[in-house]
């Protein structure tokens, strides 16, 4: 099909806003050879060329019959679109209307509300310490969601509130005693989601997940587990539509508290072990035997790596203890401390399968003979508990962390020189088990296999524990001085 010879419609230029023009060149309709929109428009706005094709003449013509309209008005057309003014205006209020209605309707609860539908949803497939987890990081978002009101309640108030206000079983009772006035404050002046999409809002959120009340640094833990509870919040958030987008997810990460390897100072040696397990047997003697119960106990963390909620799920059953040589415990699950609100059993531990493995799976530790000697004599003085758990509290129970925790203080008093009570030398029982795991390097295992006693990953193990595998400086410098063949004095060539 030929095509007719274009005769332009040209308007002379003004001055416009930027991006816009009053430079129009208008082209008479011309076809070509498309087969189902053959009638093509044409029109110049600056330097741009601007086109349109259309099924039949008579559409392309109305269209060249409004474009000319706008000319003759004296619109500027937009130089990327070459659309006349008047179109992009009724455009843009169309897309604001559009808009406006969205969120006009979209549900905007309060964060307090919000914090309680989420939990809500999460209660069910969650374990106890994770349910702990994602209120503290609500409890912690929610300082930066209650504005700036003269009266509002002192912000340690405010996270004991959102904390009990979140659990599901709380919905229909009414605040403990001390949090009424905050309950009610809040239920009145929680701030609404949509306000997290204002800038200042989200920063000062976030800024609460990593800061505690004192103004210092959260732990970098304790700042992870935060942002990834709330990032959890966020994304609910998302999928019911109450936000678009997370308002944080594009903040930089605090650069938190707490070293990525462990403090070499919290080691003990192997005479230190020795002086404090036999410190913790002396620990209440007069009083129900509170720590030669936990000899053991801590031995298993000090020799076998074990986590301090293993070892209170430990059974006889999972131990093989021969009179002679290495034993073996298989472990099988662990009992954490959560409190009583956040277990389905009403019981302050839950019980879970091991960390970082399927429920079904165990963990089979090889232990060293003075182990298997320690575990052997806590079974003939104290029996088992009537589950079959090695260790039990005065009354048959589950050893309470406060328990342990108290009696391993109590120890170190009696083990340790006061400049070293004042150390970081085994400050918590969990050092005892960092000490486990650098002896297994020093040892020789690999990585691997040092991971899978532990219950960990490889990465976490290389990350944490790679600077302590050696730090003797001595023994160091004599490796490089065989490996050159210097002499012992480094004097020269042997």
């Amino acid at each position: 099909m030929s095509e007719k010879k274009e005769t332009p419609v040209v308007r002379s230029p003004g001055s416009a806003r930027p991006g816009f023009s009053f430079d129009v060149r208008l082209w008479k309709i011309s076809t070509t050879t498309r087969k189902h929109r053959p009638y093509r428009l044409r029109w110049v706005v600056g330097r741009e060329v601007a086109s349109a094709y259309f099924a039949t003449f008579p559409l392309a013509d109305s269209r060249r019959s409004e474009i000319l309209q706008a000319m003759r008005r004296g619109e500027a057309f937009e130089i990327e679109s070459g659309l006349p003014e008047s179109e992009i205006r009724a455009a843009e209020m169309a897309a604001e209307a559009e808009v406006g209605v969205e969120a006009a309707t979209r549900p905007d609860p309060s964060w307090l509300d919000f914090s309680r539908e989420f939990m809500k949803r999460r209660w069910r497939t969650a374990a106890a310490k994770t349910r702990e987890g994602l209120a503290d990081s609500l409890a912690s978002a929610a300082l930066g969601m209650m504005g700036d009101r003269p009266d509002a309640p002192d912000l340690r108030t405010v996270r004991r509130v959102v904390r009990w206000a979140v659990v599901p079983a709380h919905e229909k009772e009414e605040p403990p005693p001390g949090l009424e006035q905050a309950y009610a404050w809040l239920t009145e002046n929680s701030l609404s989601l949509s306000v997290l999409e204002e800038s200042s809002v989200a920063e000062d959120v976030h800024y609460r997940l990593a800061y505690k009340l004192d103004g210092k640094l959260a732990g970098k833990e304790t700042y992870k587990r935060r942002r990834r509870g709330f990032n959890a919040a966020m994304a609910y958030a998302i999928q019911k539509g109450y936000l678009n987008k997370n308002p944080i997810a594009e903040l930089e990460r605090y650069a938190t508290a707490g070293r990525s390897s462990v403090d070499p100072r919290i080691l003990m040696n192997d005479t230190q072990v020795r002086e404090f397990l036999a410190s913790v047997s002396y620990v209440g003697s007069v009083h129900r035997n509170r720590g030669r119960r936990l000899v053991a106990f801590f031995g298993c963390i000090i020799y076998a790596a074990m986590r301090p909620a293993e070892v209170v799920a430990l059974r006889e059953s999972d131990c093989y203890l021969p009179d002679e040589g290495w034993g073996v415990l298989t472990l099988r699950e662990t009992r954490p401390v959560s409190g009583k609100k956040w277990t389905n059993s009403g019981e302050r531990h839950d019980k879970r399968g091991l960390k970082m493995r399927d429920p079904e799976m165990d963990r089979p530790v090889p232990i060293p003979p003075i182990l298997v000697k320690m575990l052997r004599a806590h079974l003939k003085e104290f029996g088992t508990a009537a589950d079959g758990r090695v260790f039990q509290n005065e009354r048959g129970g589950l050893v309470g962390t406060s328990s342990y925790w108290r009696v391993w203080q109590e120890a170190r008093l009696f083990a340790f020189p006061p400049h070293k009570v004042e150390s970081p030398l085994a400050q918590k029982p969990y050092d005892g088990r960092a000490k486990a795991i650098t002896d297994w390097l020093r040892a020789g295992l690999a990585v691997a296999e040092v991971a899978r006693r532990a219950g960990t990953s490889p990465d976490v193990i290389d990350r944490h524990y790679s600077g302590l595998i050696d730090n003797s400086e001595e023994e160091d410098n004599k490796k490089i001085e065989r490996t050159l063949g210097w002499d012992t004095e480094g004097s020269g060539a042997a």
